[in-house]
């Protein structure tokens, strides 16, 4: 069976978790943790980046650093993961879920104004695939009424808006390193800072409400509980782990690309006898090779399809339901027909996509689901 997704190392995630060991720290913010946050921040120019446990860690940040409180308003996309809604909804917000594009799962921009009243207080965006969203268009939104921005960049390491990286243009963003990701830690994410106004705050929600990591760079004598806050720290095996990833990242992107265009040149026939759709990138956005999907043509189609392919020893899978229909929220909305998020919804099919599908393996998932339209 072709697996779904198969965890990558590099060879030296085990010399770098012992060599934490032999330092002798292997709670937070250590040696390891310090050297990912500094690569994060001298190449992706955030202005502070803090290691989590996990992306819904970094999201739960945000949601804190925004001051989210009962009768605040978050717009966001319905297709999405429900860490991104959960981060909001834990402190009170009420959730205005928004449509994806016709052409991408993407939050769509031009039907977010209607969404916006006095209670909005932000936007959380998600690149879904690790394709941008329209961000000028959201960020000259959120200018208009005065409104924060988060990016939901779980999926969007490594990729671009207009020569932009993402994370890098929202007033805050979260990013993922769970083992499906491109880069990866087990568990794991990041906390990206772009306003300014943020940074100290960040770090003491971090540091479970303390000031402590200023007490240990020496800038005060004694470190106290001056805010709310949480144990959001990885320790050092994560970062360890993570930091051979990091070391990589041009090799492991390089290739998931190549099987990633692999997949859009060997697929192109389908797409143009419409039997299925295939990912679009918009002209300012990237491919970062997360993942790779094509569209059935209805639920019933995609599930035929998913079965065909287990058969043939290959492993697919469906993506999110979206949050407006989902048994905790459905109740809750007031919306309207979420016409592409349902879309999205009921035909999209991921592929295998890992460092170590061989072509053979990519080849013969080609080859499957063109005989599967041609019966």
């Amino acid at each position: 069976m072709i697996p779904f997704n198969k965890p990558y190392l590099t060879g030296y995630e085990t010399k770098y978790i012992e060599q934490a060991v032999a330092l002798g720290k292997l709670s937070g913010n250590g040696f390891f943790t310090k050297k990912c946050q500094q690569f994060f921040e001298e190449n992706y120019g955030f202005k502070k980046a803090l290691l989590t446990s996990s992306c819904t860690d970094a999201l739960e940040m945000c949601a804190l650093l925004l001051n989210i409180q009962d009768g605040d308003e978050v717009i966001m996309p319905s297709y999405t993961f429900v860490s991104t809604a959960n981060a909001f909804v834990l402190r009170g917000a009420t959730i205005r879920f928004a449509d994806s594009e016709t052409d991408t799962p993407n939050i769509d921009a031009s039907k977010l104004e209607s969404l916006i009243n006095k209670n909005t207080k932000a936007i959380v965006v998600v690149h879904y695939a690790g394709m941008a969203c329209d961000m000028d268009a959201i960020m000259h939104l959120a200018t208009k009424h005065g409104l924060y921005v988060v990016e939901d960049a779980a999926q969007a390491i490594d990729s671009y808006y207009n020569g932009k990286r993402l994370g890098s243009i929202g007033h805050l963003a979260a990013f993922s390193f769970h083992e499906t990701k491109n880069i990866i830690s087990g568990e794991g994410g990041l906390l990206a800072v772009n306003d300014i106004q943020f940074c100290e705050r960040a770090e003491i929600l971090w540091e479970k409400g303390t000031n402590r990591s200023a007490f240990f760079r020496g800038e005060i004598d004694k470190y106290g509980w001056i805010d709310i806050g949480s144990s959001f720290l990885p320790s050092e095996v994560t970062a360890a782990f993570l930091w051979a990833q990091l070391e990589n990242i041009e090799k492991i992107q390089n290739k998931r690309k190549e099987i990633w265009h692999f997949y859009n040149d060997a697929l192109q026939e389908l797409s143009h006898k419409k039997c299925v759709l295939l990912p679009k990138v918009p002209d300012y956005a990237t491919s970062n090779g997360h993942l790779f999907y094509i569209l059935c043509r209805s639920q019933t189609e995609r599930a035929r399809l998913i079965q065909f392919l287990k058969e043939h020893n290959i492993l697919s899978v469906f993506h999110y339901i979206s949050l407006h229909t989902s048994p905790y929220y459905k109740d809750k909305y007031t919306g309207g027909v979420l016409e592409n998020a349902d879309r999205y919804s009921e035909t999209l099919v991921r592929l295998p996509l890992y460092y170590e599908l061989e072509i053979k393996e990519q080849q013969h998932i080609a080859a499957s689901i063109k005989k599967f339209f041609s019966t």
